[in-house]
Parts: C-alpha cells; structure tokens; sequence
C-alpha cells in the first residue's frame, strides 16, 4: 500500500515548482535533490520504508528550525521524537509516507 501512496504522491509533486520530468525534488538553485520513485519489483516491495531497518537514514538540515518543524506539523507530519538540543544542534525525528526515519536538524 504504501508504495502506491507514494506513487500518487509523486504525481501530485511533478506539477510542483522544484520537481523536475524525473521526479527529482530540489529547492529552487539547489545542485542537489532526492528522487522520487516507485519500487520495481517484490523484492523492493518488501523494503519500502525499512530500508536503514527502523533506523534514521535521512536527514533535513534547515536555517529555521522552529519554523520547519511548526510547517512539518501543521502539514500533519508524523513526529515520533520531539524537538531536543544536542551540541551539533536541534533535532526532531519524524516518518515520511513510507515509514521512513528523518532527522530535522537545525542550529539551536
């Protein structure tokens, strides 16, 4: 099931500003992005959300971390670790379509 959410998902994000013919999504004059695709075949099928096994294997690095994270919530994101100060800076943890772990990371 979730590899059709994030099929649709995907359609809806090409007709955005920063997604390119390819699926790639890219804030505006950003060299780098991160491709949205669906899985091909069983095998990947299996592993759609749980590919760093249960745990984090992205991260988001934002300037305004309260702000991003007021955003993410307000959009419905679900936060499974709340907002925390560590040296390198705060950090939230929080589940995309797939069940898969990011990291917010911002300057404290």
């Amino acid at each position: 099931m979730a590899v059709h959410g994030a099929s649709r998902r995907r359609t809806r994000c090409r007709s955005r500003p920063g997604v390119d013919t390819e699926g790639v999504v890219r804030p505006p004059g950003a060299e780098t992005g991160i491709l949205l695709t669906r899985a091909d075949g069983p095998d990947q099928e299996r592993v759609v959300g749980d590919q760093v096994a249960g745990r984090v294997g992205f991260f988001l690095r934002v300037d305004d971390f309260q702000a991003t994270y007021e955003r993410l919530l307000s959009a419905g994101v679900d936060f499974v670790k709340p907002p925390r100060d560590e040296d390198y800076g705060r950090i939230a943890v929080f589940t995309d379509i797939a069940g898969n772990r990011w990291d917010l990371l911002g300057p404290t």
